[in-house]
């Protein structure tokens, strides 16, 4: 390969050239995206052109996902000349020995320690300004734009049309609301609307340096009611309780689904002396008011197609996600379409789970629409039970790894195998004939208990309830 380079124009672009025969195919291959080149040239020489954009689940073309990226030719691995990092517009690109690393669009000058600290630096010490009338969102950290934090944003939009939204995305290839505006994680730009907003709603830990201004508040969605044992109760560690507490100090209200989670998180998070709302969850109203169809279509499944949601929690010693259910053998044993949805933290070290009627839907925006797009759930202990039970559908828990999970990484708050809605297996012949010989009225008692416990107040309306609040207590105005 005797040229590659970056180009900026008419959008960015990797322009790599050979001599000799064109290439059937050139291609970049990452996690989560793939790119076909477009090719041209006869004879002596070729010319490949990726385009570095992509649009995923029909949404808009945005940048590629952050990531390395492999140049295939004809789909092997080749070297290719270095190209060093180059500024294209809304991403950043380098090509070394055939990876092509893509990161969000940080100025050098920022991305580094010492660019960081002087950002953090002016944040910390801005003189007093008057606050916009606007909300900082941010969801999962900003690797996507979704559950409560999302949900609160459309009903802002019905209700406060002239709010200003900010929402913390890691890079452009993350979609935003429409009329949203999108700030990358420590951009000037991102430290300056932290520092602006009246109200942050964000739904897990505030990461960096916070500087409360006067009058701003922080509204703690949380993003799930408990199974798993949480922050102070993960056993006594003096750092983490130092940071824990510090935390829990930097947020005014804490959003509860229900009173089980409201006693818990409170007590966890030494969260004392401040208002937790308990509504249900706003991420949730979609499964009471949505059927789901829109989404099924978006990916490709039949209307008559059942549909699995395999979504397993992520595990404290591992960063991809866990490997204990084969997707496609499932598939072909219950003959279902399988949705296969990794937690948010295994989402930007992981890749696509591939196989026939699987579909990786990791990277989808939003789990709430999945949800509504499933005829049943596999999980293990993550707190998408606690969600999918609005639906009253089937819900079956493969916990291979129970005792390890309870006895090593985290304790539960109570014995899921004695009051889950639905049957706990330990492998995968076990789980396919749990789903063969499913009978729900089995389980219709253990069900309406649980649905008692913890969906009393998700009943569509909970971002209607959360919302009237923010403008009642004036966190931002109409």
């Amino acid at each position: 390969m005797s040229d590659a380079r970056f180009e900026a124009h008419p959008v960015p672009a990797l322009v790599v050239t050979g001599a000799g025969p064109r290439p059937q195919a050139v291609e970049l291959v990452g996690p989560r995206a793939r790119v076909v080149a477009r090719l041209a040239g006869r004879g002596k020489t070729w010319r490949a052109t990726l385009v570095l954009q992509a649009s995923r689940w029909g949404g808009p073309v945005l940048p590629l996902p952050g990531g390395e990226y492999a140049l295939h030719v004809d789909g092997d691995d080749v070297p290719a000349t270095s190209v060093p990092v180059t500024m294209l517009g809304p991403l950043r690109a380098s090509l070394e020995r055939g990876i092509v690393r893509i990161g969000p669009p940080l100025d050098p000058a920022y991305e580094s320690w010492e660019g960081q600290a002087a950002l953090e630096r002016r944040y910390a010490t801005r003189p007093q300004v008057r606050l916009e009338n606007a909300v900082f969102f941010e969801s999962f950290y900003g690797r996507n734009v979704s559950d409560n934090p999302l949900a609160i944003d459309r009903e802002l939009v019905r209700r406060a049309p002239g709010v200003t939204r900010y929402w913390s995305v890691v890079d452009l290839s993350i979609p935003v609301p429409e009329g949203a505006i999108a700030v990358v994680e420590g951009s000037p730009e991102w430290w300056r609307a932290r520092g602006a907003a009246r109200l942050l709603v964000v739904n897990d830990w505030l990461r960096r340096r916070f500087e409360r201004r006067p009058g701003q508040r922080v509204l703690q969605t949380w993003h799930g009611t408990p199974l798993k044992r949480l922050a102070l109760h993960r056993g006594f560690a003096p750092r983490r309780a130092v940071a824990v507490v510090r935390e829990a100090r930097r947020w005014n209200v804490l959003l509860a689904q229900n009173p089980y989670a409201a006693g818990i998180l409170r007590a966890a998070y030494a969260f004392l002396g401040r208002p937790v709302w308990v509504e249900g969850y706003p991420r949730n109203d979609v499964l009471v008011a949505g059927d789901g169809g829109a989404t099924r279509r978006l990916l490709g499944i039949g209307a008559g197609e059942r549909v699995l949601l395999y979504a397993p929690t992520w595990r404290d010693d591992r960063d991809d996600m866990v490997d204990f259910l084969d997707a496609p053998r499932l598939a072909e044993d219950t003959g279902a379409v399988v949705l296969v949805r990794g937690h948010s933290r295994t989402l930007l070290p992981g890749r696509d789970t591939a196989g026939s009627r699987v579909i990786d839907v990791t990277g989808f925006p939003d789990t709430a629409q999945l949800m509504a797009a499933a005829d049943a759930l596999v999980t293990d202990y993550s707190s998408v039970m606690f969600d999918f039970s609005v639906t009253g559908r089937a819900m079956f828990f493969f916990a291979p790894d129970v005792e390890h999970y309870r006895g090593r990484l985290r304790d539960f708050y109570f014995d899921l195998q004695e009051r889950a809605p639905g049957p706990l297996v330990r492998t995968q012949d076990e789980l396919v004939r749990a789903i063969r010989d499913h009978d729900p009225s089995t389980w219709e008692g253990r069900y309406a208990q649980w649905r008692a416990v913890f969906n009393a107040r998700d009943d569509g309306h909970a971002a209607e309830r959360v919302v009237a609040r923010i403008l009642d207590q004036g966190f931002v105005s109409r």
